[in-house]
């Protein structure tokens, strides 16, 4: 049997992934930041990273998104940084 609730709320479900993507590319746009140049920043903070920690390069993730209205609603680094440990000095 089709369910009609269960097919809209995961339209809703979609639309949103796709609102959130086409923000996303927008921000990278007005930040005239390409992906090859995000990999570049994300390589370099790895590099920087590791020389204090250990870190999970896998799940290692850097978005450029908009800060709030108090800040003009400019691009901001974003960084999701997985530390598997620290290491002694």
């Amino acid at each position: 049997m089709f369910d009609l609730l269960k097919f809209l709320s995961r339209q809703e479900s979609s639309k949103n992934v796709a609102k959130e993507r086409l923000r996303l590319v927008l921000v990278h746009d007005r930040a005239n930041c390409s992906p090859e140049l995000l990999d570049l920043i994300k390589e370099d903070l790895i590099v920087a990273l590791s020389k204090h920690i250990e870190i999970d390069q896998d799940g290692f993730d850097i978005q450029i998104t908009k800060t709030d209205a108090s800040n003009n609603g400019l691009p901001a680094l974003v960084a999701n940084i997985p530390i598997r440990n620290m290491k002694r000095s």
